[in-house]
């Protein structure tokens, strides 16, 4: 195919993905989200056409910042990123006006100037050492053993098989092992080498040659050039004013010695290319395992096993001070001691001090074997305080190279591990795991056993049943993925339109043929989405704490995420043990309650409102009703201060009213809507409530007389707990006070945040 033809054929995908993005023009439904996958397959299966690409793409994000169309300029700039990480032969030239372009938009505002710094940060070491995205990415993904990157990345996806149908399960599995299984460490270190230098010698690299090369290299030999390689790039890397020519000539030489000095001249001399210039070296997906969700401590067991082995750990002299690798996997993983009877002063041994006993003497083994090891005592520093998100250093976890710095918790002690947790359901499914998300909050502030060394990283994909006739329900179970489609016009591109997907492919029947090559779009998708996802959406976790009317039950605590309902329950008992003058009372539906709750207003000034209604029911919604509320006041950024916090629920009211005319009494009711940030119902006479939390009927709570709603804060740690020691009483109360006020946000990872 000649350069125009190609030029042409990738002009009319990239096209496609912008018609895709366009309110006016949808693609249809059974393409939704195929288009920017069927492009990189393009470049991926032609490597050839990855520079011709990445000029189509710069010039239509030139386009769109001459014609201000930002709403495309988010998906063509993570395109372009992908496909700079993988390919090889991208001129300088280019890799300089793509920086430019990224250093331009950091006049834009939020989240159009993050996103570009992302990128122009990676680019410029880029630039200056070809194939460090593609190598970092590797590496971390894959865990090979670097001592130069440390780094280490996986990707836990989790499925809860009340929630998702088995064969649903089934066909992600497959689909996982088949494409992992030929992904040997020793597969990805070759493309690692092959990468690195096809990316830095470019025309003078036979390609070909050089893989053949590899595939015949005993494991050893392999090693030693993945070695290498790695240390050429992230020395160069490290230094603050790489030089390009460097890179090269150290690159050479490991060229060289790999292929003979013969290999070298003739790229040199520019002889005639080979025909198999650029074979495709592909990018392996990232390590994944798939999880069966079975309760909310699961997930903070998988990742203190994630971090459990030491001979994956790279960690610092003042990390290995504070002990954090004595982990047991039971009793909570908590440090077993006992107390020490030991005073430490030499008279009060056993033995005399002038009479110090001979080696093996009875007395030396029985103090040996009575002597108890004292407790050990952590000691934090007084500035340690828990951090307010898991977010990891950019760094770390975005492999930018960086600098870490509010990102360490210690001198010297930095996050070398990154958790990608990959939830599959619906909103029933995110409401189970805002209850694991804050337990493991929770339990950290207890023993930082996976803060100081763990970026935790939060991704959802809604998979939601089949539509059935009760369609209303599917909708129901979706309103969180339906506003993170609303909120990231790319999210919903890529991954609100993989729910068809899913099922379609659990519906195929099994392959028996093996020798067949399958792109796995699903999987590939998803790993687009972890890989170019790094941008977080806060949702505020709101605690309820739940009184019943049986007086000798405890009140019972929990969170909701998405959605509390509650139903006014049916109480014959009730309504017969009224006495007949009280029974009119209770005629007609619902219930009398108590609604005492705290207005939200944009002055931000306390006023609390108490009213009596009569209602048969109330829905109280974390999330905005519509499309014009995406950038409404539930989803802030962590960093906002609570005085300028405007977190608040829209609570739903079906209220009933009574009119009377000469037909008699009727009822007729009538949805009232407010916003409050706290609110205290109660019910007045002896019909009781049912509440059901994220819409999820395994967490239903019956016979409530009473519950208070508010929003979650965030646990205390005990360095927090101990800076406020020494202090005046109303000192400490204060402090204690603005520590409780800050709100515990989960967050979950799109592709650009919140587009305004």
């Amino acid at each position: 195919m000649e350069s125009s033809d190609v030029d042409l054929d990738l002009q009319r995908s990239v096209h496609a993905v912008l018609r895709e993005l366009s309110a006016q023009a949808p693609a249809l439904p059974s393409n939704q989200g195929m288009w920017r996958w069927s492009l990189h397959k393009k470049v991926e299966r032609d490597p050839g056409k990855s520079p011709a690409l990445v000029r189509i793409l710069l010039r239509e994000l030139e386009k769109a910042e001459s014609e201000d169309a930002r709403h495309v300029i988010i998906p063509l700039l993570h395109t372009l990123m992908y496909v700079l990480t993988k390919a090889t032969g991208i001129t300088e030239e280019l890799h300089r006006r793509t920086y430019a372009f990224c250093t331009r938009l950091l006049t834009l505002p939020a989240p159009y100037c993050t996103v570009a710094l992302d990128c122009a940060i990676r680019l410029k070491t880029e630039t200056a050492v070809p194939g460090t995205l593609y190598q970092r990415l590797v590496i971390a993904e894959q865990n090979l053993t670097s001592e130069l990157y440390p780094y280490r990345e996986r990707v836990f996806l989790f499925v809860d098989p009340e929630l998702v149908s088995p064969s649903v399960c089934s066909a992600l599995l497959l689909e996982i092992e088949a494409a992992q299984g030929q992904q040997t460490p020793e597969a990805c270190m070759r493309h690692v080498v092959s990468h690195t230098l096809q990316a830095a010698l470019g025309e003078a690299c036979e390609a070909g040659v050089l893989q053949r090369k590899l595939q015949t290299s005993s494991r050893r030999a392999l090693e030693r050039y993945f070695h290498a390689v790695v240390a050429a790039v992230e020395q160069m890397a490290s230094e603050p004013s790489p030089s390009r020519e460097g890179h090269l000539q150290r690159l050479e030489e490991i060229y060289c010695s790999l292929l003979g000095p013969a290999a070298a001249a003739r790229g040199r001399c520019g002889g005639d290319p080979p025909q198999d210039q650029l074979p495709g070296t592909s990018l392996p997906s990232p390590l994944i395992t798939f999880h069966l969700w079975t309760n909310e401590e699961q997930l903070w067991k998988e990742l203190v096993l994630f971090l459990r082995p030491r001979s994956q750990l790279r960690l610092s002299a003042d990390l290995e001070a504070l002990d954090l690798q004595g982990l047991l996997p039971d009793r909570e993983l908590a440090r077993a001691s006992m107390l020490s009877t030991d005073s430490g002063i030499e008279r009060d041994l056993p033995w005399g001090a002038d009479e110090p006993p001979t080696p093996g003497s009875p007395e030396v083994e029985r103090a040996r074997l009575q002597r108890k090891g004292g407790i050990k005592k952590r000691v934090w520093p007084p500035d340690i305080l828990m951090p307010g998100s898991w977010d990891g250093p950019p760094g770390l976890h975005r492999r930018t190279g960086r600098p870490s710095g509010d990102g360490e918790l210690l001198p010297g002690v930095s996050r070398l591990h990154t958790a990608r947790v990959l939830v599959l359901g619906d909103d029933r499914m995110l409401g189970r795991l805002a209850r694991a998300y804050h337990s493991l909050r929770k339990r950290e502030t207890q023993k930082f056993c996976l803060t100081p060394r763990l970026s935790l990283q939060l991704y959802y994909i809604p998979v939601l049943a089949p539509e059935k006739p009760t369609a209303s329900r599917h909708s129901e179970l979706g309103e969180l993925a339906a506003f993170l489609g609303r909120a990231d016009p790319w999210y919903e591109s890529i991954v609100n339109t993989l729910c068809p997907a899913i099922h379609k492919l659990a519906e195929m029947p099994l392959s028996l043929d093996t020798s067949q090559t399958v792109d796995p779009f699903i999987l590939d998708a998803i790993t687009y989405y972890v890989r170019m996802g790094t941008q977080p959406i806060y949702f505020q976790i709101y605690a309820v704490k739940i009184f019943f009317s049986d007086l000798n039950q405890d009140p019972a605590e929990d969170i909701f995420l998405t959605e509390l309902q509650v139903k006014i329950q049916d109480s014959k008992l009730a309504r017969d043990s009224l006495s007949p003058r009280r029974r009119g009372v209770a005629e007609g539906p619902g219930a009398e309650l108590s609604v005492c709750y705290q207005k939200a207003l944009l002055s931000h000034r306390t006023r609390e409102v108490t009213v009596s209604l009569r209602a048969t029911g109330l829905v109280l919604k974390a999330l905005p009703a519509g499309a014009t509320e995406v950038s409404g006041p539930t989803h802030c950024p962590p960093t906002a201060a609570p005085e300028t916090d405007h977190t608040c629920l829209n609570i739903s009211v079906t209220e009933v009213v009574k009119t009377s005319n000469l037909a008699g009494r009727s009822f007729s009711t009538v949805t009232n809507t407010f916003r409050s940030a706290n609110v205290q119902i109660q019910s007045q006479d002896q019909r009781l409530l049912t509440l059901l939390l994220d819409k999820d009927s395994c967490r239903a709570y019956r016979d409530v007389a009473r519950f208070e709603v508010a929003p979650c804060p965030e646990p205390c740690s005990g360095a927090q707990k101990s800076k406020v020691l020494g202090l005046s009483s109303h000192q400490e109360e204060m402090e204690r006070t603005k520590a409780k006020a800050r709100p515990l946000l989960m967050p979950i990872n799109t592709f650009s945040g919140i587009v305004q």
